[in-house]
């Protein structure tokens, strides 16, 4: 998006990438259908940036949803809004929309070099001599302005790694710890549930959690049991809170309602009634529509409530899931920290290299799922290739 707002300024762009292709990252966030961006009114929307609503908002406002789905258009991709509000291309896939995008961005002039990995700078009155490791060994590079669109920490064997850190601190450039968002969450399974239901999906389901502030938050979804705890939209939705919750306090609990829309009286009068010579597994399915994971779920973390209809309508209606940690940076969808806002100007140059410009997920803000965090890399990466244009313009007058 920066290289695309600098050539179209006339200015010679070159764009260097570690991997041997471009994008690999945004293809990976396609895979199961690319869900770029959202239809939430702009509100809600910025909301979802919590702390970082504020940094993120002008460069949305610029730049938001409306304006992605037509940049898509006018690239030759139709977009459609999903019953969730969530956009996806018309085809869903990420490939023909980096296609056509690496295609114009070629025709603009804009030279690409793969498998060149940034190992840093020096600079000489105002240039910056940009060092690589390359195909052919380390190279040098002098530019004017330089945009750094590097990613943050998840997923880096797609490149982003979080290995620029060190080298912006060195340069007088605030970063905060990079630390996992949208992630899973390991869980003390028993080696039996562990077993039986990794994989299987929790639905429907809602979920529970009061954060440090004491603000209950209340979310109906799906989660999926894996060997190590839990993942999936659901606990992506909370994982910020869920996360800061265990570096607070050491854990984090979850409230599991396992019959959304079915009150607890109700469900204990009906787990009272006598069952005559039907088991429990029976009784539980056809009484509160509750089996296989759910009805494993119950045994897992209230086995004591199981004979006793009462005890076991509250464990349905309110079952307790201890979270012990995030799961590693590197598994993550996305990472929380980076390049401190308060360390950038308004065009997102770095205060104390001038010339110095950074987008993208290596900003510190994080969002959940659900195109927030293609769409604010989009709208950072255009405002950082506009703020770079405007200030090589004001260098040569």
């Amino acid at each position: 998006m920066a290289a695309e707002m600098l050539a179209g300024g006339g200015v010679t762009v070159d764009l260097y990438d570690s991997m041997p292709s471009a994008g690999r990252k945004f293809l990976m966030a396609g895979k199961g259908g690319l869900n770029i961006t959202h239809s939430d009114p702009r509100d809600l929307f910025l909301s979802h940036y919590g702390a970082r609503a504020a940094f993120i908002a002008p460069h949305a406002a610029d730049f938001g949803p409306e304006a992605l789905r037509a940049w898509m258009k006018d690239l030759g991709v139709d977009s459609f809004v999903g019953t969730s509000g969530r956009v996806f291309p018309a085809e869903m896939k990420a490939a023909p929309l980096l296609r056509a995008w690496l295609h114009r961005l070629r025709a603009a002039g804009v030279r690409f070099h793969m498998r060149h990995r940034w190992l840093g700078w020096t600079r000489d009155d105002g240039r910056f001599a940009l060092r690589f490791h390359a195909p052919d060994g380390e190279s040098i590079h002098q530019v004017d302005a330089v945009v750094l669109a590097l990613g943050g920490g998840s997923w880096p064997r797609l490149g982003s790694d979080g290995g620029w850190a060190s080298l912006l601190t060195e340069a007088g450039i605030t970063v905060a710890p990079l630390r996992a968002a949208n992630s899973g969450f390991d869980i003390a399974w028993s080696e039996h549930f562990r077993v039986r239901f990794a994989g299987h999906p929790v639905k429907p389901v809602v979920v529970r959690f009061t954060d440090m502030n004491g603000t209950t938050h209340r979310k109906q979804g799906e989660f999926v049991v894996t060997e190590n705890g839990v993942e999936g939209g659901l606990i992506y939705a909370l994982s910020a809170l869920l996360r800061d919750g265990i570096a607070r306090d050491g854990t984090a609990i979850l409230h599991l309602d396992l019959s959304p829309g079915r009150e607890e009286p109700r469900l204990a009068d009906a787990l009272t009634r006598p069952r005559g010579k039907e088991s429990l597994a029976n009784v539980l399915r056809k009484r509160a529509s509750i089996e296989g994971v759910k009805a494993g779920l119950l045994r897992e973390l209230a086995p004591d409530a199981m004979a006793e209809p009462p005890r076991l309508a509250r464990a349905i209606k309110n079952l307790p899931l201890t979270l012990l940690a995030p799961r590693p940076l590197e598994e993550a969808i996305s990472s929380a920290g980076g390049v401190a806002f308060e360390a950038l100007d308004e065009r997102l140059m770095a205060r104390a290299v001038p010339g110095l410009f950074c987008a993208g997920e290596m900003l510190d803000w994080e969002a959940p799922t659900g195109g927030y965090l293609l769409t604010a890399c989009f709208a950072t990466g255009r405002a950082a290739g506009l703020g770079a244009r405007t200030w090589l313009a004001g260098r040569q007058r």
